[in-house]
């Protein structure tokens, strides 16, 4: 005589839950971690498109004798950053002294011209020290950073 064996297919609700949970904790671990590094991608990005501007400006200066007034000007206006905004341009020799980037010592980062994202939050403030500024990608000591 062979007994038939009766299987109950499915889950539980403890199984269930102990799943979600599962899948709850590694979420919290993972979306952090890969904001963390989308930002500093996008950082990385917005600094080498500042080096590449900075060269082509630097072109610029050797075929004319001055760096340009705007970034138009030189036909460098069509660069986004990574946070689809405009990438910031001042031409140190025609600016006037409250639009120079300073630190905090309050002293010109640049003594040739800025150049800079506005970062994530797209604001920003001459001062580095200033709150809107804090997350500036910024071109300083002359193309030293």
């Amino acid at each position: 005589m062979l007994r038939r064996m009766d299987f109950q297919a499915g889950v539980t609700l403890l199984e269930l839950l102990l799943v979600v949970t599962l899948l709850g904790i590694l979420g919290a671990i993972a979306v952090p971690s890969y904001r963390n590094y989308a930002q500093r991608a996008n950082e990385r990005a917005a600094l080498a498109d500042i080096g590449s501007l900075q060269l082509e400006l630097y072109r610029w200066e050797l075929n004319t004798g001055s760096f340009p007034e705007t970034l138009a000007e030189a036909g460098l206006d069509g660069r986004l950053d990574p946070w689809g905004r405009t990438y910031r341009y001042l031409n140190i020799a025609t600016a006037t002294p409250g639009q120079v980037r300073k630190d905090r010592n309050l002293v010109p980062i640049n003594t040739d011209f800025d150049l800079y994202s506005t970062g994530q939050d797209g604001a920003s403030q001459p001062p580095l020290t200033a709150q809107a500024s804090r997350d500036d990608i910024v071109r300083a000591n002359n193309g030293d950073y």
